[in-house]
């Protein structure tokens, strides 16, 4: 009651009432029992029997009202159906089988009863985070459901807020992949469009379709389409993944002082495959492309491997002995940010996230590129931190009053000058525009990429708060 702002009076299932039958049948014999003796509530009635749930549970619930006006509920099933919400899917296969024991019978079981279990364990293998599949899993099993129909009257239960590029995954893969448009209730609408139960949704397909947009990814509610979409990237686009992600791996190599011929060695490689899974590099360099891993993490792998054979430089004696020798307060370097302990520093700030004064920051110490300085929240600097003796500590320096870049990325509704207004909004304010870069994707949502030159994050927090005011736009963030 305190978790969902109830009283008691709101309680319905306080006294509840389960009827055990032996057939559908006598399920809706039961239910018309049940309404003739006592007044059904409106709104209080669920057929699971006809519409299961995912996880294939299938009862009638219906609320009535005693005698004395007291709610009570009742919940019509037959025995399978009980097993199955007792004990799970995979007991109630169980029992099956241990029916036909000792009679060498084949047990048949329907291809859908374990759709479900199936379709959870395919997750779990296309998923290396645990945490990522521990979320997908807790999605599909708590998120309330809309009911939506094929044109020829099948029922189709998707996650609420989903749209019909979910429903189209829903029917087949293919479907999902050659999907053009679609129409709701026999009219034209937005794949994005959110789905309300009762719907009919009629898919639009063509050959000649590209495949899914990865703007699709932000709007699917369903675990099984984000999957697919994602596994259609991996597929159709595996050779400029491999050639992006070697790209990714030498920038970071350059960036931390190594040469490829360094690391890239059998007793640095096998360790870093075997604990992610790959099968090869060309798996890895895949992965890393499509960003399903990072750059950062592989060699920070491989890293742990070459320092067992090399003895690190202990460069936190050299910081120390800088230290002593210069004593006065440190000046700035060109970018604006001191090095604690250390005058005149090469310091150079990331480009993976571009810092900006007001950012809490941390440095790492590179070999001879002096010290890259990275926000806290930075996604590399969990890697970082396994290095310990290169953490260095940064800080922004008041008085200094130079201008950095940041970049964001807005996202609106397409609409007749909306730039236009996006750039009169970021007039109003200090920040300058360097640089622009559109674009519109099928389903007419514009991503608008702006280059801004700020003195600070407060200016950059302005610039964003105008443009969030602008009409048409619902979302504006600071790329990382």
């Amino acid at each position: 009651m305190k978790r969902d702002n109830k009283t008691l009076d709101q309680i319905y299932d306080l006294f509840a009432l389960r009827i055990l039958v032996n057939t559908v049948k006598d399920c809706y014999a039961a239910l018309g029992v049940v309404h003739e003796l006592y007044s059904p509530m409106p709104g209080r009635f669920k057929d699971y029997i006809a519409v299961p749930k995912p996880n294939m549970y299938q009862s009638i619930h219906t609320t009535l009202l005693g005698e004395k006006g007291t709610p009570f509920e009742v919940q019509i099933r037959t025995w399978d159906m009980h097993r199955v919400a007792e004990y799970g899917i995979a007991a109630h296969w169980a029992y099956k089988e241990a029916s036909y024991f000792g009679k060498k019978q084949p047990v048949k079981v329907e291809e859908d009863k374990l759709a479900w279990l199936r379709e959870t364990l395919e997750w779990q293998k296309e998923m290396q985070d645990p945490q990522e599949f521990l979320n997908a899993l807790k999605t599909e099993l708590f998120e309330d459901e809309v009911y939506v129909f094929t044109p020829k009257g099948a029922i189709k239960v998707l996650p609420r807020g989903a749209t019909p590029i979910d429903f189209a995954y829903s029917i087949h893969e293919e479907i999902g992949n050659h999907m053009t448009g679609c129409k709701i209730n026999s009219k034209m609408m937005p794949i994005i469009t959110k789905l309300e139960s009762g719907d009919i949704v009629e898919i639009i397909t063509s050959d000649n379709s590209k495949g899914p947009s990865r703007d699709w990814l932000k709007f699917v509610k369903s675990t099984s389409a984000r999957n697919k979409i994602l596994n259609w990237f991996k597929k159709a686009q595996k050779t400029q993944n491999i050639e992006k992600g070697k790209e990714l791996i030498e920038k970071e190599l350059k960036r931390i002082g190594f040469t490829h011929n360094d690391l890239f060695k059998n007793q640095y490689i096998e360790p870093m495959l075997e604990k992610y899974k790959y099968k090869n590099l060309d798996e890895m360099y895949a992965s890393v492309g499509f960003n399903s891993n990072s750059a950062v993490k592989v060699i920070a792998r491989m890293l742990q491997e070459y320092r067992k054979e090399h003895e690190e430089e202990n460069i936190e004696a050299k910081i120390e002995e800088l230290a002593k020798i210069k004593q006065r307060r440190p000046k700035p370097s060109s970018s604006g940010v001191i090095v604690k302990g250390i005058d005149n520093c090469l310091v150079k700030l990331s480009k993976c996230c571009n810092p900006l004064p007001g950012d809490e920051i941390v440095g790492y110490i590179t070999k001879g590129r002096g010290v890259s300085v990275h926000r806290k929240d930075c996604y590399n600097v969990k890697d970082l931190l396994s290095e310990e003796n290169r953490m260095i500590d940064v800080e922004w320096y008041d008085e200094n009053k130079s201008s950095y870049q940041a970049e964001i990325e807005i996202s609106a509704n397409d609409r007749s000058g909306l730039l236009l207004d996006i750039l009169k909004q970021i007039g109003t304010t200090k920040a300058k525009i360097l640089g622009v870069k559109t674009k519109t994707t099928k389903e007419r949502i514009a991503i608008i990429d702006i280059t801004l030159e700020v003195e600070n994050l407060e200016e950059l927090n302005k610039a964003q708060k105008v443009i969030e005011k602008v009409n048409s736009v619902y979302e504006v963030r600071r790329k990382k």
